[in-house]
């Protein structure tokens, strides 16, 4: 369906946990507050509401956290959202420490496509990013998702004064990998609000300086996101960038978040939405819970205000589906 700016909302970014087993610096250290059990909806439940997001025009979604892979039976889930009528095309983002093994029965589940964060190439630096020693298991969850019928895309958040010096090396992943390397920008949420930004624009540049025959990816999409796309002659993939705060995008904006715990985010970037949850445990029919999805899409905010370094989100990422 269309917001009141006229976009056509049909992507839906659906977090189905907030737990993980990384703890990275920006998105949930050690100490952040974890939601109670029932706190969170039952796979009953989130079915109950991607069925009604479809009849709404959705019809793509992303698993996401938290960490989706902690969540037990989650193939189940992508499952039960590939049968859902309507919906077209599901994908994941993971941290990929267990990729390797859920991967097959996420295939089976019908996964469409996989998005694998990684912020360095240095087990020591992801220790430090991560506060765990994790890398060995994600790398044998990329070369599992790489080795699969599955279009891959690894997300990288650079960080100044952490990976800045590998930046380059992450890039690289595309030349001799069919998959898309994406750089995102930190973004001024929760922890990562205290960091300070590498820019889109400023690495792009950097990256045309080590390759100055970079040039943009024309006529090809790589999904439902905002990512733009750039390559070198002779590589198999390409690089992404996502600058939400020094490239904004919101006019083209076209998803809602779900949180675990059931709350409508038409914005990543606001605190306005409505709680799904409440009316869903609270009796609501179907008609009630599609006229509260629809009114939350028709009052998405014409765009964030990241650039006055006063956004009201105070949520973490790992709390609102990254």
């Amino acid at each position: 369906m269309f917001d009141s700016c006229r976009r056509d909302i049909h992507y839906l970014r659906l977090s189905v946990t907030d737990r993980c087993n990384l703890r990275c610096r920006y998105c949930m250290p050690d100490g952040a507050k974890i939601p109670e059990h029932e706190e969170v909806l039952t796979h009953e439940e989130f079915l109950r509401l991607a069925a009604l997001f479809a009849q709404c025009g959705i019809d793509t979604v992303r698993v996401t956290g938290g960490e989706p892979l902690v969540r037990k039976s989650v193939a189940q889930l992508v499952a039960g959202l590939k049968a859902t009528p309507g919906i077209r095309h599901v994908s994941m983002t993971t941290n990929g420490t267990l990729l390797a093994q859920q991967l097959p029965a996420l295939l089976d589940a019908g996964l469409d496509s996989v998005n694998i964060s990684l912020d360095t190439l240095d087990p020591a630096v992801f220790r430090h990013i991560t506060a765990r020693d994790e890398f060995a298991a994600v790398q044998a969850g990329l070369r599992a998702a790489l080795e699969s019928p599955l279009p891959v895309k690894l997300n990288c958040v650079p960080q100044v004064g952490v990976n800045e010096g590998e930046l380059e090396a992450i890039a690289a992943l595309a030349r001799d990998n069919d998959l898309q390397v994406r750089f995102i920008e930190m973004m001024p949420i929760g922890y990562g609000a205290a960091m300070p930004c590498v820019s889109g624009p400023e690495l792009r540049a950097r990256f045309a300086n080590r390759w100055p025959e970079l040039h943009p990816v024309e006529g090809t999409t790589f999904g439902n996101g905002p990512a733009v796309y750039y390559t070198v002659p002779g590589w198999k993939g390409s690089i992404g960038f996502i600058a939400a705060v020094h490239g904004k995008f919101c006019a083209s904006c076209n998803r809602v978040r779900l949180t675990s715990q059931g709350f409508l985010r038409p914005c990543l970037a606001s605190e306005t939405g409505c709680d799904l949850r409440a009316l869903l445990r609270g009796g609501a029919d179907d008609v009630r819970l599609r006229t509260a999805i629809r009114e939350t899409i028709w009052s998405k905010p014409r765009e964030h205000h990241f650039e006055d370094r006063c956004m009201p989100a105070t949520r973490s990422m790992y709390r609102i589906g990254g």
